[in-house]
C-alpha cells in the first residue's frame, strides 16, 4: 500500500511562524491561492484528515471528490502556553526558553511534551490503516506538520529524525507501507511539493 501524506496549506499564524497547534485557525487567502496551484487529484475518493478546520479546507481543494474519515488522534501538538505564540513574542519567557533549551521535547506548560503527542499521532495512525480493506492501493492523509514529523520519524526506513522530516505547506511524503520484524514500518519515503508528484 502507498502511503501519502500532506500537510495543510497555509494559515495566518503559519505566516506568522506562531505555534499554531489545537488552535483550529483555517486557511489564509494565501494559503488557499497557493493550493491552487497544486494540481487535484480529483479521482481520490477517501481521505484521513483531523478535526481542526486546515486539514480539512485543504483536502477540499486537493482532493475535491474525497469522503473524508476525521481522526482526533492526528490533530496537531497542544503548545499549551505557547500555543498562537511566536518564538520572537515569548524571548522573555524563562519557561519557553527552557522548553527550546531542552530540545523542544519536554512539556509545553498546560500543553503536550513531543514524546506524549507522537505516541498519540502513531497509534492514531496505526488504528486508521487496520480500518481500510486489505487491497487499499493507496491511502491518503492530510494532516499537520508535526503529525508528519511523528510517522516520519517512528515508521520510516532508513530513520529521519523528528525536525528533519518537517515539511513545507500543502508538501509532504510518499511512501510504501511495509513489515520489518512484525513491526509496520513506510520505506522508499520521497517528498511531494505539489499533489501532482502524487502519482510521478
Amino acid at each position: 500500500m502507498q502511503i501519502v501524506l500532506i500537510r495543510h496549506g497555509q494559515t495566518p499564524g503559519n505566516a506568522l511562524r506562531r505555534y499554531i497547534g489545537r488552535t483550529d485557525e483555517p486557511l489564509s487567502a494565501e494559503g488557499v491561492r497557493a493550493l491552487e496551484t497544486f494540481g487535484t487529484l480529483p479521482e481520490v475518493r477517501h481521505v484521513f484528515v483531523t478535526p481542526l478546520c486546515r486539514t480539512q479546507q485543504t483536502a477540499r481543494i486537493l482532493l475535491p471528490c474525497a469522503e473524508q474519515t476525521v481522526l482526533p488522534a492526528l490533530r496537531e501538538m497542544d503548545f499549551g502556553d505557547f500555543e498562537n505564540r511566536s518564538a520572537d513574542d515569548m524571548t522573555d519567557s524563562a519557561v519557553y526558553r527552557a522548553w527550546v533549551e531542552g530540545g523542544c521535547l519536554g512539556r509545553c506548560q498546560n500543553g503536550e511534551s513531543t514524546p506524549e503527542f507522537s505516541a498519540r499521532v502513531c497509534e492514531g495512525f496505526q488504528n486508521a490503516l487496520r480500518t481500510l480493506p486489505a487491497d487499499t492501493g493507496r491511502a491518503f492523509f492530510v494532516v499537520h506538520g508535526g503529525v508528519i514529523m511523528s510517522i516520519i520519524s517512528h515508521f520510516a526506513r532508513p530513520e529521519t529524525a523528528y525536525f528533519d522530516a518537517w515539511e513545507q505547506n500543502g508538501c509532504g511524503y510518499v511512501c510504501t507501507l511495509g513489515e520489518a520484524d512484525g513491526d509496520m514500518i513506510l520505506t522508499d519515503a520521497r517528498r511531494i511539493s505539489c499533489a501532482a508528484e502524487v502519482t510521478a
